[in-house]
């Protein structure tokens, strides 16, 4: 598995083809939902936007009208950093990030992790390790196995290049 690691003033990680396969696919489907497929509807787009003022619809709606555009924006810019780092073609290799680049990465990781905490219905305390075992049991060729596999992994490269970034 890849870890970032810093190297003078970049974050540095080698991924494997499948590691940047998943997260092209990742950081594509970040972009798709928050173009295509945007719908305040979908649970994944409230986690996303939240509401501001819970208890008044009205001072919500009024922010959001002001800031969800360049919300939308930011977070399809901070996939495209992913995707734009990512080594070309359908192949892996070495992906070197500037400070800035490094902090789009974290708050696209954070972004995806969250949307698929969303469809994967993980809590705040729900113990992944005993959801992949049970996923695991029931079917160990399931959606669901690859896409707990999938979140477990985006989590340890936030936290990789977290640690790279504050060494």
């Amino acid at each position: 598995m890849s870890m970032f690691r810093r190297q003078g003033d970049r974050y540095v990680a080698i991924f494997a083809v499948d590691e940047a396969r998943v997260l092209r696919k990742v950081a594509s489907e970040v972009v798709g939902l928050l173009t295509d497929g945007f719908d305040h509807g979908d649970p994944v787009v409230g986690r996303l936007f939240p509401e501001v003022y819970p208890d008044d619809a009205a001072g919500s709606a009024e922010f959001r009208r002001y800031t969800e555009g360049d919300l939308k924006t930011a977070k399809i810019d901070q996939a495209g950093a992913i995707l734009a780092a990512l080594p070309d073609g359908e192949g892996g290799g070495e992906v070197r990030l500037d400070a800035e680049a490094a902090e789009a990465w974290l708050r696209a990781l954070n972004d995806a992790r969250l949307a698929m905490g969303v469809r994967l219905e993980i809590k705040d305390g729900t113990d992944l390790g005993e959801e992949l075992d049970d996923a695991v049991a029931e079917d160990p060729t399931s959606s669901r196995v690859f896409q707990l596999s999938v979140y477990a992994y985006l989590g340890y490269l936030q936290e990789s290049l977290l640690n790279a970034l504050i060494e």
